[in-house]
């Protein structure tokens, strides 16, 4: 069936950027893929989404401008690049993907079909 894979979740200083990746395999990648985080104590919440046939982004408003989703198709990866991180947003950061498309939405609310096993992003400061 395939898996998801993140990378890229580290510590930085408030203000600092990160980059994480998601690479898909098997069936996995799929028309709607994005990212979840879930602080400590709180509910997964979808944060940035896409979908692959083009026909929409979608970021929930405390990271608009600051997150940017994007994707490779050859290499079956999405990416997120954060700038201008801050505390609050520590996290733990999943890749998701649904083939039905049910958190890309204007709200990011849709539970995935798939998950990756999340990466830690720590802002200090």
């Amino acid at each position: 069936q395939g898996q998801l894979m993140e990378s890229g979740g580290g510590s930085v200083q408030a203000g600092g950027s990160l980059r994480l990746s998601c690479v898909a395999s098997g069936d996995t990648y799929s028309n709607c893929m994005g990212w979840f985080r879930q602080g400590p104590g709180k509910e997964p919440e979808g944060i940035a989404a896409l979908r692959l046939d083009g026909w929409g982004t979608y970021y929930v408003d405390d990271i608009e401008g600051r997150f940017t989703i994007s994707r490779d198709d050859a290499k079956k990866t999405v990416y997120l690049q954060m700038t201008s991180l801050k505390p609050e947003d520590s996290a733990t950061y999943y890749c998701a993907a649904d083939p039905y498309d049910r958190f890309c939405n204007t709200v990011l609310r849709g539970t995935p079909k798939y998950w990756g096993q999340g990466t830690q992003v720590t802002v200090s400061g």
